[in-house]
């Protein structure tokens, strides 16, 4: 059903930049067609990008890189909370 290296012919990193960017969202129906060893890549590199926004630098004064760092952050954790409870329904451990 699913590819073995990603969806749509597009890499988890490629998935996991365009969740950052808000070009895809993350819901059931999109994890439908997820067999395991997909959803256990895709949480992987979620959270791989999670630390990596986590790691950019930011200066306080600046309210607009600001907003889209945590914008960024938000998306994920959505992302990542979607996964985790998907995987749970199904009986996939992570």
């Amino acid at each position: 059903m699913a590819e073995a290296s990603g969806v749509g012919g597009k890499s988890m990193r490629q998935v996991a930049n365009d969740v950052i960017e808000g070009y895809s969202t993350v819901n059931p129906i999109f994890l439908k067609r997820f067999d395991k060893e997909l959803l256990k890549d895709l949480y992987e590199h979620l959270n791989k990008a999670m630390t990596g926004v986590r790691n950019l630098p930011v200066h306080f004064n600046d309210t607009v890189a600001m907003r889209q760092k945590n914008m960024k952050l938000q998306r994920l954790h959505n992302a990542i909370i979607i996964v985790r409870n998907h995987a749970r329904e199904k009986r996939i451990p992570l």
